[in-house]
């Protein structure tokens, strides 16, 4: 429960500190290029879903698992979804609010940080994760998504998402001085040796493990051994 907490208010935090950045640090820190955000947005949306050969129809119901400021969230509903947007993280949440307030068809839920309640047994069509789950310190967290996917999801559903599965990259780099220096002028983001920015891998034999536990069939799987391991299932 203290994990899921602090991810809560490590997420906040970072979404008063620059938001468009920590959803994608692609971007120059405290200074977004906006219209390259959704731009990016669209064309990671496209990537996933086209390198596990899936796509939501006109109408569908997609649960987006960590939707941030709803970069993937506009860019399903472009594609005729409707969209229930989960982020464990309440400022983020609003922010997104805001941002998108002419999006029709989307459904914003404070999410828990460890499940999908509040989202109906076998209410959706689909279930989407981008660059999430590889920030969640304890893999065990991500594999109690993947049973709620199997939970939500109508028979014939599928998900979509990506995991780390290069436990190298989570661990702990350390600050030079000048690091340090910067990060405590604010000159630097913050955070980024905390647990729940530098996360966890999770290894694909306990993915597989609990998506039968969930009556959840493996599909797809691309980029194994890498941090975009892309994973697809069917209900």
């Amino acid at each position: 429960m203290a994990e899921r907490t602090h991810m809560g208010e490590f997420w906040d935090a970072r979404a008063r500190e620059d938001a468009f950045f920590f959803v994608d640090n692609r971007l120059e820190y405290r200074n977004p290029d906006v219209e390259a955000f959704w731009a990016e947005g669209r064309t990671d949306l496209d990537g996933l879903l086209g390198s596990l050969a899936v796509a939501p129809a006109e109408g569908e119901t997609v649960v987006e698992i960590g939707c941030g400021l709803g970069r993937l969230t506009r860019a399903l509903v472009a594609r005729g979804a409707r969209v229930i947007a989960v982020d464990v993280s309440a400022e983020m949440l609003a922010q997104a609010r805001e941002l998108n307030a002419h999006l029709d068809g989307v459904t914003w839920v404070h999410g828990d940080g460890a499940s999908l309640a509040g989202v109906a047994d076998a209410s959706a069509d689909a279930v989407v994760s981008h660059v999430v789950f590889q920030h969640i310190p304890d893999p065990q967290i991500t594999l109690g998504y993947v049973r709620e996917m199997g939970r939500v999801l109508r028979p014939g559903g599928w998900a979509a998402f990506q995991i780390s599965n290069d436990a190298s990259i989570h661990e702990p780099r350390g600050l030079s001085l000048r690091e340090r220096a910067e990060v405590a002028l604010k000159r630097r983001p913050q955070g980024s040796e905390d647990p729940a920015w530098r996360g966890s891998a999770v290894e694909l034999d306990e993915l597989k493990e609990a998506c039968a536990q969930a009556e959840l069939t493996v599909e797809r799987v691309t980029g194994e051994g890498t941090q975009y391991c892309c994973v697809g299932l069917r209900r």
